[in-house]
C-alpha cells in the first residue's frame, strides 16, 4: 500500500515538471520570436492624378492644336502618328487590358493612349520603366505590364503580315532590284548579329558568353535594300557563330519542304532555279550564298569585290537601323525571362518593319519602271508553273550546298556585274 502511494506521488512530480518546462520553453521561444519579426506594412497608396497625365498627353500630341509638331512626334515615337493610332485603335480593340474602364468607385482608368505610350517608350529609349511615371502618371509595374501587353498585343495582331516569307509578288520585286544592282536571282542580304544580356543568369553565363565577354543573344536576320527584315531567327546563346546559327536557322525550311516560290533567273547565259543571299566571308561557299573577294586580282574581281560588299550592306543598314529606332535592342537587356526578351526582339522587328512599309515612299527606291512596263529584258522570274517532274519539284540539302553550283555561278556573276557597270570602273 506504502509503495504504491509513493510511486504514484513520483509520476505526479514528473509530469508537473515537463509541463512547466514546457511552458518555460514555449514563453522563450515566443519571446524570440516576437522581437526578431517585422512588422507587416500596408502598401502604400499614391495618387497620380491619371487623368492629368491623359490629359496633357493629349494636348501635347493628339490634339487639333497639339503643343509639339508631327516631326517632333515622329522622333519621340519613332513612328507618324496615323500608325501609331493605328497601333492603339487594333490593341484596344482586341485586347481588354488596353480599352479604358472604371473601377469600384467609379474613377476611369489610364487610357489606352497612355498605356501604348509607356510602351513605346521603354522600347525607343530603353529607359527604367519607372522613368514615364512623372509624364504619363503611372507607376514602374504598371509600365512593365503595358510593355509585355503591347508585345504580346503586336505579335498577335501583326505579326503574320509583318513578319512574313515573300510572296511571290514580293518575291519578283526583290529579284527585279537584285538584277538592277547586277545581282540576278539575289533576294536579299544574311547576317547575325548579338544583343547583350546584362541579368543573364549565372548558370548560363558560361552558355551564352564568349570567352571573357558579356552574355549575348544572338538575332540572325534577311533584309532587303529598303531595310525590310523578311527572316528573323533569334535566341541562339552568343557563344555561337554565324555558321553554327545557321545550323540552327529555318531559313531554308521553306525551300526544303516545298512552301517557298519557285525562281528561275539567268546569269551569264546560264539559267540557275535557287535564289541566293549575300553574305560575308565566314558563311560556307554553297549555291545559296555568294562572298565577296578576300584578295581581287583582275579589274573584274576588284568591281565584284565593290559592289558585292556595298549590296551586302542592307543587312548592316537594318541592325543600324532597327537599334537606332528602338534603343532597348541596342543597350544591354535587364529581363531575367528569355522568352520576353524573345518577344521584345519579335515585336521591334514587327515595328520596323511597320515603319518601314509607312515611310517607303520617302526613301530613295531604285527604279525597276523598265521590268514594269514589260518582260522583255526580265531575266529572273517566279515561276508559276508546278514542274511536271516529281523529282525535280523540290530541292534537298544537297542543291542548296553544291559547291560546284557555287562556283559557276560566282564566276558568272563576276562576269555579269562587269558586263553591266564595267564602263564605270
Amino acid at each position: 500500500m506504502f509503495l504504491d502511494m509513493s510511486s504514484s506521488s513520483s509520476d505526479e512530480v514528473e509530469e508537473r515538471l515537463e509541463e512547466i518546462l514546457e511552458e518555460y520553453t514555449e514563453d522563450i521561444f515566443n519571446e524570440i520570436v516576437e522581437d526578431q519579426t517585422i512588422p507587416q506594412r500596408r502598401r502604400t497608396y499614391r495618387e497620380r492624378h491619371r487623368e492629368g497625365g491623359h490629359a496633357r498627353l493629349w494636348n501635347d500630341y493628339f490634339s487639333e492644336d497639339a503643343t509639339f509638331s508631327s516631326d517632333q512626334f515622329r522622333r519621340r515615337f519613332r513612328m507618324n502618328k496615323e500608325l501609331f493610332l493605328r497601333l492603339v485603335h487594333s490593341l484596344s480593340e482586341c485586347f481588354s487590358f488596353f480599352q479604358q474602364r472604371r473601377d469600384a468607385t467609379g474613377r476611369l482608368g489610364l487610357s489606352a493612349l497612355q498605356k501604348c505610350t509607356a510602351a513605346i517608350r521603354l522600347l525607343a529609349y530603353g529607359t527604367a520603366a519607372d522613368a514615364v511615371d512623372e509624364y504619363l502618371r503611372l507607376g514602374e509595374t504598371t509600365a512593365l505590364s503595358c510593355l509585355h501587353n503591347f508585345t504580346d498585343g503586336i505579335i498577335h495582331i501583326f505579326g503574320e503580315e509583318y513578319l512574313r516569307r515573300p510572296t511571290p509578288e514580293d518575291l519578283q520585286r526583290l529579284l527585279d532590284i537584285g538584277e538592277t544592282r547586277g545581282f540576278p536571282g539575289m533576294v536579299g542580304s544574311i547576317d547575325c548579329m548579338h544583343w547583350e544580356w546584362k541579368n543573364c543568369p549565372t548558370a548560363w553565363k558560361g552558355q551564352y558568353s564568349r570567352g571573357s565577354g558579356k552574355p549575348t543573344i544572338v538575332l540572325e536576320a534577311v533584309a532587303s535594300h529598303d531595310l525590310w527584315i523578311w527572316h528573323a531567327f533569334f535566341g541562339p546563346p552568343g557563344t555561337l557563330n554565324d555558321i553554327n546559327v545557321l545550323d540552327r536557322s529555318p531559313v531554308f525550311d521553306d525551300i526544303l519542304q516545298g512552301k517557298a516560290p519557285r525562281v528561275k533567273y539567268m546569269v551569264n547565259g546560264h539559267m540557275y532555279k535557287l535564289a541566293y543571299y549575300l553574305t560575308d566571308g565566314i558563311y560556307p561557299k554553297w549555291s545559296t550564298f555568294i562572298q565577296s573577294i578576300t584578295l581581287p586580282q583582275s579589274p573584274q574581281e576588284q568591281l565584284f569585290a565593290k559592289f558585292q560588299e556595298a549590296t551586302r550592306k542592307d543587312v548592316e543598314r537594318a541592325f543600324g537601323v532597327l537599334q537606332a529606332r528602338f534603343a532597348i535592342v541596342r543597350n544591354p537587356v535587364k529581363t531575367l525571362d528569355k522568352e520576353k526578351i524573345g518577344k521584345i526582339m519579335r515585336a521591334c522587328i514587327i515595328l520596323h518593319n511597320m515603319i518601314v512599309e509607312n515611310e517607303r515612299d520617302g526613301y530613295t527606291c531604285i527604279d525597276i519602271s523598265e521590268f514594269e512596263e514589260g518582260d522583255n529584258t526580265r531575266t529572273s522570274q517566279v515561276e508559276t508553273e508546278r514542274p511536271t517532274n516529281l523529282n525535280n519539284m523540290f530541292p534537298n540539302r544537297n542543291d542548296l550546298r553544291d559547291r560546284n553550283m557555287h562556283a559557276q555561278l560566282k564566276h558568272d556573276l563576276i562576269q555579269n556585274v562587269w558586263n553591266k557597270f564595267g564602263d564605270e570602273y
